[in-house]
């Protein structure tokens, strides 16, 4: 009686290839070049990409991605505001850079910064062509956005990206990249609608401060959720807070308002119950946004 010849097992995916390995989920049989080293044994390609379907994504405290840990957003925030300052040189030559406020050490105004600083109303233009501009003067709403995106000078530009690189950094590590630059834009629009309604109708603002201002209030409230020593940010938020109100030229309307609102959106986003918490996050920043524009309308029929 004749034995039956012994089959070597051949990988499911490369019938060329022999095989004693065998999938430790699947109990296939898989070749070195189909196997993925696992906590135990290895796995083959499709057990893996099945894997990596079901597993939960890690999420930070507040519930964002720990994608955020590579400060993506805030180095592209960062850029943004260089870009512009560059456009704005660009577009007002060495007076942008220096020789204005601060006994020469800021910028003057350049036709980007008229054009997208905070303005209620004012009348202006070429002789034979004055016309009213502003918010509430020509409906320029985009100024609320543009604003936080614009500087007076490369000091000016400095100061605040400085802040940003430090207090950005932190805040994206702990809150993700969606929420941050949620949390960064509300901030910003916050203390430009606080510097349209407390400014004069006429004051041009503009400045990433309201932001930045903001973002030092949300690392206060985020920190102290954690328990978190705020020491080693505290000096940046002191030097802030002590131009806003030594130096002559400082929205203190819109430095003020951005911390208010930066606070508020911290809060919600740190706060927020864990069961509920992406509807609960997104409907109170909504709401932030709605209460804003809502206060922005106000003041342009205030002025109309």
């Amino acid at each position: 009686m004749s034995e039956s010849p012994v089959t070597v097992p051949v990988c499911y995916r490369h019938p060329s290839k022999e095989t004693y390995v065998r999938c430790t989920r699947c109990e296939r049989p898989i070749c070195p070049d189909c196997m993925t080293e696992a906590s135990v044994g290895h796995q083959c390609p499709e057990c893996v990409a099945q894997g990596r379907r079901t597993q939960r994504s890690a999420r930070t405290a507040f519930g964002g991605s720990v994608a955020g840990r590579d400060g993506t957003a805030t180095k592209v925030l960062i850029g943004i505001n260089v870009f512009v300052m560059i456009a704005s040189i660009a577009t007002g030559g060495a007076s942008a850079i220096a020789g204005g406020a601060w006994g020469g050490l800021l910028g003057s105004g350049t036709p980007l910064t008229v054009f997208g600083a905070v303005l209620g109303v004012d009348a202006y233009g070429p002789a034979g062509e004055v016309a009213l501009h502003g918010i509430a003067g020509n409906g320029e709403w985009y100024r609320l956005v543009t604003a936080m995106f614009l500087h007076y000078g490369v000091l000016h530009l400095l100061l605040n990206m400085a802040a940003l690189w430090t207090l950005g950094g932190l805040l994206e590590e702990q809150l993700g990249r969606l929420r941050f630059v949620g949390l960064y834009l509300l901030a910003g629009l916050g203390g430009n609608v606080a510097a349209y309604v407390f400014s004069l109708p006429y004051a041009q603002t503009a400045g990433a401060s309201t932001a930045v201002f903001g973002l030092m209030a949300a690392t206060f409230v985020l920190f102290k959720r954690l328990n978190r020593s705020l020491n080693s940010i505290l000096p940046v938020i002191v030097i802030n807070v002590i131009f806003t109100f030594t130096v002559s030229n400082v929205s203190i309307p819109g430095h003020l308002g951005g911390m208010l609102v930066g606070g508020l959106v911290a809060a919600i986003l740190a706060y927020a119950p864990r069961e509920k918490r992406n509807l609960i996050q997104g409907v109170g920043l909504g709401a932030v946004f709605v209460l804003l524009l809502a206060i922005a309308i106000l003041r342009t029929l205030s002025l109309v």
